[in-house]
C-alpha cells in the first residue's frame, strides 16, 4: 500500500462514511421540512408597508393602475430627470406600448453603454422594500445592474410579507430555482472611504419603482 493510499484510508476511517450517511440525511430532512423561525409580524397593507421601506433605502416610487399606464408612467420619469427617452428592457416588458409616449427601447441584455435599464420582477418583500428578480432568457440579470438608471415595474400582487414567503412562492411557481436570484434594496451604494455613503459605486446609482395595481397610488 503507497504512503498516499494509507493516509486516505485514515482520513476515511476518521470522517466514518456511516457518519456522513447520517449527516447528510438530517440536513435533508431540516430542507424538505421547510421550518420557518420567527418572523415579524407586518400590519396594515404590505404595499404600504413596502413602499416606506423602498423610500428609506432611497428608492423613488411612482403609482399606476393598469399596466397600460406603465410605459407612460416611466416616460415622465426619464423626463423629469432629463434622462432622454431610450432604454433596454427586459424581453418579458417589451409588449408594452413603449412607442405610444415616445420612447424608442431595445429588449435584451444590457450594455455598458446602455444608461437606463427597464425590468420586472419576480414578486418585491414588503418586510425590507426589496425586489427579487429571476435570471432567464426574457429576464437577463444585466438589464438590473448594469445601467446607472433601474426602473422596475412591480406588481402590487406579488408583494409578499417576507423573504421566506418570497422563496415559498418561488418554489411553488418555478420549482427549481434558476441559475441567479437577484435582490435589489434601493440603489448600488457603499460607505468604504471614510465611512460616507455613495451611491452608484458597483451598480445604478438611481432606482425607481412603478408600481402597478391596486393599492398603487399613495395614500391621500
Amino acid at each position: 500500500m503507497s504512503a498516499k493510499q494509507e493516509i486516505l484510508d485514515r482520513v476515511q476511517h476518521g470522517v466514518g462514511k456511516g457518519y456522513f450517511a447520517q449527516r447528510r440525511a438530517a440536513a435533508l430532512a431540516v430542507l424538505e421540512a421547510k421550518a420557518r423561525g420567527p418572523q415579524p409580524a407586518i400590519p396594515g397593507a404590505l404595499v404600504d408597508r413596502f413602499r416606506e421601506k423602498a423610500e428609506s433605502l432611497a428608492s423613488t416610487l411612482a403609482g399606476v393602475v393598469t399596466w397600460e399606464a406603465v410605459p407612460g408612467a416611466v416616460a415622465d420619469y426619464l423626463a423629469a430627470n432629463r434622462l432622454g427617452s431610450q432604454a433596454v428592457v427586459t424581453p418579458e416588458i417589451a409588449r408594452l406600448d413603449w412607442a405610444g409616449c415616445g420612447m424608442t427601447v431595445d429588449a435584451r441584455g444590457a450594455v455598458d453603454a446602455d444608461q437606463v435599464g427597464v425590468t420586472g420582477c419576480f414578486c418585491a418583500v414588503a418586510e425590507t422594500g426589496t425586489l427579487v428578480l429571476l435570471s432567464g432568457a426574457d429576464t437577463p440579470a444585466t438589464v438590473s445592474l448594469l445601467p446607472e438608471t433601474h426602473i422596475a415595474l412591480v406588481d402590487t400582487a406579488r408583494i409578499v410579507a417576507t423573504m421566506e414567503d418570497a422563496f415559498a412562492l418561488l418554489r411553488a411557481e418555478r420549482g427549481e430555482v434558476p441559475r441567479a436570484i437577484n435582490f435589489i434594496s434601493g440603489p448600488s451604494r457603499t460607505g468604504d472611504i471614510e465611512q460616507t455613503i455613495v451611491l452608484g459605486a458597483h451598480g445604478p446609482c438611481r432606482v425607481h419603482l412603478v408600481l402597478v395595481g391596486e393599492g398603487a397610488l399613495p395614500p391621500a
